[in-house]
């Protein structure tokens, strides 16, 4: 790896193209290298983690719009179109990556990395898929578009915070994707440049779709920057340019909605002929919950099961989970966000609230997908009583823990600290998760194609499983015309029962 430095530079420095950042993220997407074998079977991972997560939320409302958008567009006349999970319909692959996209982020279930900021990078993989089977890449372009993308979206996470000034993470997206585009399709640095300043340009917004009460457009931002992203790519093609420099800029990026005129970030990248590997620094969820919630959720779980005394609120005075600052400004009490102790709060809130996590993981020593979120589940009364007496508080070393590069210390847990009206004190602490790859039990393929024969049942029938699987796992070997098997289709299609909508379309 080498390090890119960035900083803002004033229009009469004259910062050449081939000092800029994406100009830099473009050549990493422009050298066409085979990755190493682990690299391929974690791809295959992520493949079948997000079919898994998609096949679990086909019936809810937000997929069922998005589906319901794409499908009022047919395939576009460049390709034969890209499948939409749950559907027989095909269409032109930015609004496959939409819906799509959207199925595999609704629950929050799929992967992620952790660092100045934070991410999903699965999320690359719709768009990059549906680029594929439109224009009829082999499985072997794709694998090497989704390694790129997770490589260029983990290295930007490294060291750009988007979060420290309020700019949602799904900005580091719209350059990954591009990127990843640019690997797949075989394009120059040249063009994948200005796809990838495109697609920076047109994906920053706000954090406020995580703030608060947490809308539905949560499961639709990563979709749109992953749509954005097949647009800015097509613009490129087509000859056309973007924003320049689009980072470094003195009205750029940088200086005006992140560290500002003084900046400087170090971007790990890699140089040429070097392996592509940071697909394997990111972990997947075990739980549909945001993911510095999963350690949280182990440690209660276990807790419930070893003291079940501790899931009374009459027993219990008070409960401080001590962590880091992210946890505690995100998704803790230190949000200041009084949604996140509220009974009647969405799904996407209580996903976004360890206090109602913790609550519910160690009452009931299990989480789950859809009954752990149910209305009546978050109602209950000794559940609210419980979950009001659950705080967070930041703790330095959990910090310095969750910022650190060493991958034994990072870590994305924290200390319990419960104490019971006896005058007793029960204390706890775990690192990382068990599915972690340090934590009780890492997750292999077995886990994947387990996670995703659990979250199918009374979804998809055996047989539709077992051929979904027999395609992925013969992913890097996949001819163009069998790329669209890599879809389910359901027992019963949900959108023939759902409520109908009406939009523009």
């Amino acid at each position: 790896m080498y390090t890119h430095h960035v900083r803002v530079h004033r229009s009469e420095e004259g910062l050449r193209r081939e000092e800029q950042l994406a100009w830099r993220i473009a050549e990493v997407a422009a050298e066409r290298l085979d990755p190493a074998d682990d690299v391929v079977d974690m791809v295959i991972n992520r493949v079948i983690d997000n079919a898994a997560v998609a096949t679990a939320s086909l019936g809810r409302a937000p997929v069922l719009a998005a589906r319901a958008q794409a499908e009022a567009h047919g395939p576009s006349s460049g390709g034969s179109g890209a499948t939409i999970t749950g559907s027989q319909h095909r269409t032109s692959p930015e609004w496959a990556a939409w819906a799509n996209g959207v199925a595999v982020r609704e629950l929050d279930y799929h992967d992620t990395f952790l660092a100045a900021e934070y991410s999903h990078p699965g999320d690359n993989i719709p768009p990059l898929l549906a680029v594929a089977q439109h224009t009829g890449a082999p499985g072997e372009a794709l694998v090497r578009g989704i390694v790129t993308g997770y490589e260029v979206q983990v290295d930007l996470a490294r060291a750009i915070s988007l979060h420290a000034h309020k700019i949602d993470h799904v900005a580091h997206l719209g350059p990954s994707a591009a990127a990843g585009l640019g690997t797949l399709l075989g394009l120059d640095a040249a063009t994948v440049y200005q796809a990838v300043g495109q697609a920076l340009h047109t994906t920053t917004a706000t954090r406020q779709s995580r703030k608060g009460e947490i809308s539905t457009w949560k499961a639709y931002a990563p979709a749109f920057a992953g749509k954005a992203a097949v647009e800015a790519v097509d613009r490129a093609m087509r000859g056309q340019t973007s924003p320049s420099p689009i980072y470094e800029g003195e009205d750029g990026v940088i200086a005006w909605l992140l560290d500002g005129p003084d900046a400087d970030y170090a971007v790990p990248l890699p140089g040429p002929g070097e392996p592509r590997r940071a697909i394997l620094d990111t972990y997947t969820k075990e739980h549909s919950a945001e993911y510095q919630a999963q350690a949280w959720i182990d440690l209660a779980r276990r807790l419930g099961r070893e003291r079940p005394e501790l899931r009374d609120p009459s027993l219990v005075e008070r409960v401080v989970l001590h962590t880091s600052h992210h946890t505690h400004t995100v998704i803790g009490s230190g949000s200041g966000d009084p949604q996140k102790y509220d009974p009647a709060a969405s799904r996407e809130t209580l996903d976004h609230s360890i206090p109602y996590i913790f609550t519910v993981a160690l009452q009931d020593g299990a989480w789950h997908h859809v009954d752990s979120y149910a209305r009546e589940r978050s109602g209950r009364p000794d559940t609210v009583a419980l979950w009001r007496k659950v705080t967070t508080a930041e703790d330095p070393e959990w910090t310095r823990r969750y910022h650190a590069t060493d991958p034994a210390e990072k870590a994305f847990g924290g200390r319990l600290e419960l104490v019971l009206t006896s005058g007793e004190t029960v204390t706890a602490e775990i690192a990382v998760a068990d599915a972690h790859p340090l934590g009780a039990r890492p997750f292999a393929r077995a886990d994947y194609v387990r996670k995703l024969r659990t979250l199918a049942e009374g979804v998809l029938a055996d047989a539709e499983v077992d051929r979904f699987l027999d395609v992925a796992q013969r992913l890097p070997d996949l001819r163009p015309d069998e790329l669209g098997g890599l879809t389910v289709t359901p027992l019963a299609d949900p959108a023939r029962t759902a409520p109908a909508t009406r939009g523009i379309f």
